[in-house]
């Protein structure tokens, strides 16, 4: 026969309580980095205006940076590797350093654009696994759309470094005559909504070529797997 006494089923039932804040961290985990993500890109304008944007700007990427690998839920395998990767990339976002043709700068660029891809492609196996989408995958979506503009402007950063005269800033929109990091995020934005990117102009057949395949993709991505995820989504009845 078994004993009951008074005490059973306290534990268990502050274990659920405190296990309660992580289980709904994780699965609002998507709608976070989408937050995160989007507050980077408002910043940005804003990190050589004030005080508060240039410390905000690096303290949301990098929040971001970490919270992707939170969000990606990435196997244990590649959980070193990504977190090895991490390291450039909270380079990259703190310190937002101009590019050169100087071997660790050209360094830390590849491994940020490598470690954007490698959270693009987890994601989306994440988010397009699932029979059923929800609010969740909804953001999920939404963030792989956001990170590949980043990861699109980091390409643009690439080729220009390479290439410093792959693309040219109209003086009569712009106070420089160099591309900076925001004038990359500005073009990938642009280029892949469609929306037009008045100022810059790629010139050499690189640049253009990779300004094609963002807004093909842009497309696709919107035409296709965003339609997808909208008609899979099913509200929940019992509310």
């Amino acid at each position: 026969m078994e004993r009951c006494t008074i005490g059973d089923g306290v534990p268990h039932a502050s274990m659920t309580h405190a296990m309660q804040p992580e289980h709904d961290l994780a699965r609002h985990r998507f709608l976070l980095l989408f937050l995160l993500l989007l507050g980077t890109l408002i910043l940005y304008p804003y990190s050589d205006v004030s005080r508060f944007g240039h410390y905000a700007l690096r303290v949301i990427g990098s929040a971001a940076t970490l919270i992707s690998v939170f969000a990606a839920k990435i196997h244990r395998t590649l959980l070193v590797f990504a977190l090895i990767l991490a390291i450039p990339t909270l380079f990259q976002r703190i310190l937002l350093p101009k590019a050169d043709t100087s071997s660790f700068s050209i360094f830390n660029i590849v491994l940020s654009f490598v470690f954007d891809i490698l959270i693009i492609l987890v994601i989306f196996r994440h988010v397009f696994a699932k029979e059923q989408a929800n609010s969740d995958t909804i953001f999920g979506a939404l963030c792989i759309y956001l990170l590949v503009g980043f990861s699109f402007a980091s390409a643009y950063g690439m080729v220009a470094t390479f290439q410093p005269n792959a693309f040219y800033l109209d003086p009569r929109t712009n106070l420089h005559v160099v591309p900076d990091r925001f004038d990359f995020i500005y073009y990938s934005f642009g280029t892949m909504t469609s929306l037009g990117t008045a100022g810059i102009t790629p010139v050499s057949p690189q640049a253009r070529s990779v300004s094609v395949l963002e807004a093909i993709l842009g497309v696709l991505y919107l035409a296709v797997l965003i339609a997808r995820l909208m008609g899979a989504y099913r509200p929940n009845s019992n509310v």
